[in-house]
């Protein structure tokens, strides 16, 4: 996981507001399909929003912090029951402020 510096971390955040969530996690929780679909995705996009659905029993942290890790991506923003995930791909598209 790569550190962000709260100027990183709050620019992230505007880009990822206009984003609607490409995945939900629900009862099902985090299974090793849904962390290879958000690795896959996270390669692609660098950004993601992820959305924690009502049946889903754990917290949406909880949720947000096992998938960060299991994907070695940065947890930028919990809001609610969504969640935003960043990591550079190989090729960055998204240029960070300093």
């Amino acid at each position: 996981m790569n550190d962000i510096t709260n100027k990183q971390r709050a620019y992230l955040a505007g880009l990822a507001a206009k984003m609607s969530p490409v995945f939900q996690v629900g009862k099902a929780l985090v299974t090793p399909e849904i962390v290879n679909a958000i690795d896959e995705a996270l390669e692609k996009r660098e950004l993601v929003k992820i959305s924690v659905l009502k049946n889903c029993n754990e917290t949406p942290a909880s949720v947000a912090a096992m998938i960060s890790e299991r994907t070695k991506s940065t947890l930028v923003r919990v809001i609610g029951r969504k969640f935003v995930l960043y990591r550079p791909a190989k090729k960055p598209v998204i240029e960070l402020p300093r």
